[in-house]
């Protein structure tokens, strides 16, 4: 057996813990035992659908609970997985299935395992000749025990995200997920015993399916998890969980913790819920705001939310999950470097007084990961030197599936180029600036388009993490930028004249140049990744 799944197998049989879910209306606790359980029976049901080991398979399903047991099945066969993005209310049907298609095509997939809520796209897949099997009918097998399997077969394919142009599938390994494991939990202090984790995030995105659910039924970890249609349906549902499973550790993005602010200082009352037991709240999957960091400490203090316990981090899906965490317990740590020196010379200095840009660090990199800084002629940098962040380790994948066929990833002596704009301090902390591809250059300076769009959020009536700022004219000389908001008042005249004039206004204030333009639509026009991040090429078409 690999090393994964031999862990794995043997957390099921001696772990105490398990997994919640149902929450709220219908919790029941399995523990990884039973899992394992139903795990046995899927496997079997697996084999007799033909699947095998090295054989690529989809799954669409909703339930955590269903997906747990369907994941660690096909690490029995040896076979690979890969979560299709699922289709939200306002998922323009058709582009999807002709994007889920491509998919299945792309990874070549012997089989899709279907279950509620999706059902409805069986004919359309089996109409493509695709082997459809339902997680129902699978679980009717009889129990089968595992193949072998090596540390480099391929554990999970993990879909990109960010992209207009073809889809590709990144190569997980065993190895590569015991890698990124072990150094995560060592790094978090992870405590068997007493530890919950509780989790919302989306299992076809990589934080939500490796982070926290396949590390967790690696280490026999006791684990709370919902679906992302929980979280949105009611954001208080998460500090509920927290309160009721007293909850040590949890993830997500900075929007999401940008909510919760929002729903603590509005809708709960004090004392209605209590945070104190988190030691580990991760911020990461997109750039932290320092702002937002502090505004949720603020909101959560309340609630007995421990600043310490944020815990601002750096990862992708590249290196199974994780590249860097900040210190535990030290919560925020922030540098704030001169801005004008930063957007026109590429250096981060520090500075605290005229025009400044306060950036999160990141912290350094995890296990054995090594993370290094270079120009556009792949000249390694020096501290406090901005350029592309490159990365290498036993956690980084070997490479894609792509429309072409298999590309590597690394370059020759292992190093990845990350397409992240960064540097790193004098203590080797990571710090985060923005994607290459994202920069807009005016007048000789990097513009960061997050920078604008924190800017812009802070206007009232913009709906939190629905802001996007794009480029134009990219690479002309003539090059500048405008900005789309999302607003509920995107049909009234004043409304959108006020938005527009304090959004401008915003930006000046913050990067001191004025958006060619500032676009107010409707709710969820915005086009998005299946993970949430803004895809700013499509946006583009939003600039009226």
């Amino acid at each position: 057996m690999s090393a994964f799944t031999d862990k794995m197998f043997a957390s099921a049989r001696t772990s105490t813990n398990g997994m919640v879910t149902g929450e709220p209306h219908d919790p029941v606790r399995r523990s990884w035992r039973e899992v394992h359980e139903r795990a046995r029976r899927i496997a079997g049901g697996l084999a007799a659908a033909g699947v095998g080991p090295g054989d690529a398979v989809a799954v669409l399903a909703g339930a955590p609970e269903e997906i747990a047991p369907t994941a660690q099945a096909l690490w029995m066969r040896g076979a690979s997985l890969t979560m299709l993005h699922q289709p939200t209310p306002r998922s323009d049907l058709a582009l999807w299935a002709e994007e889920t298609a491509s998919v299945i095509k792309l990874i070549d997939a012997r089989a899709v395992v279907l279950s509620e809520p999706f059902m409805a796209a069986a004919p359309v897949l089996e109409q493509l000749g695709i082997t459809v099997v339902t997680v129902g009918d699978l679980l009717a097998a009889e129990p089968i025990d595992p193949v072998p399997t090596a540390d480099d077969d391929v554990a999970l394919m993990q879909l990109t995200s960010g992209s207009t142009g073809s889809p590709k599938a990144v190569h997980i390994t065993h190895g590569n997920v015991v890698s990124n494991a072990e150094a995560m939990f060592s790094a978090a202090d992870y405590r068997l015993e007493s530890d919950v984790i509780v989790s919302w995030l989306p299992l076809f995105h990589d934080m939500g399916m490796t982070g926290f659910l396949t590390v967790p039924m690696y280490f026999g970890a006791e684990l709370v998890k919902v679906t992302p249609l929980d979280f949105l349906g009611d954001i208080l549902l998460w500090p509920r969980l927290i309160d009721k499973y007293r909850g040590t550790m949890t993830a997500a993005p900075n929007f999401a913790w940008a909510l919760l602010a929002k729903r603590l200082r509005r809708q709960a009352v004090p004392g209605e819920f209590d945070l104190s037991t988190l030691r580990f709240a991760l911020s990461g999957a997109e750039q932290v705001d320092p702002a937002a960091v502090e505004d949720l400490c603020d909101a959560g203090a309340t609630f007995g939310l421990d600043p310490g316990a944020i815990l601002p981090a750096y990862g992708m899906a590249e290196t199974t999950v994780a590249v860097s965490f900040s210190a535990l317990g030290a919560g925020l740590s922030t540098d704030e470097v001169d801005a004008d020196l930063l957007s026109a010379f590429d250096r981060a200095i520090p500075a605290n007084t005229g025009r400044t840009r306060r950036l999160a660090c990141l912290g350094p990199p995890l296990g054995d990961m090594e993370a290094r800084v270079v120009n556009a002629d792949a000249v390694v940098l020096g501290a406090r030197a901005v350029g592309v962040i490159q990365v290498r380790g036993s956690s980084l994948t070997p490479g894609y599936t792509t429309m072409a066929g298999f590309r590597p990833a690394p370059d020759e002596w292992g190093w990845y180029d990350t397409g992240d704009l960064g540097y790193l301090t004098e203590d080797g902390r990571i710090v985060l600036c923005g994607r290459v591809k994202d920069v807009i250059i005016m007048a000789g300076r990097n513009i960061y388009p997050t920078d604008v769009e924190r800017a812009a959020a802070r206007v009232n009536g913009i709906r939190p993490g629905c802001v996007v700022a794009v480029r134009l004219n990219a690479g002309h000389p003539r090059e500048t930028f405008a900005v789309v908001v999302e607003a509920s008042g995107w049909e009234d005249h004043a409304e959108v004249r006020r938005i527009e004039h304090e959004v401008a206004h915003a930006v000046v204030a913050e990067v001191d140049l004025r958006p060619r333009k500032v676009s107010v639509v409707a709710p969820g026009t915005i086009p998005k990744t299946p993970s949430g991040k803004p895809r700013r090429g499509l946006a583009t078409a939003l600039v009226a």
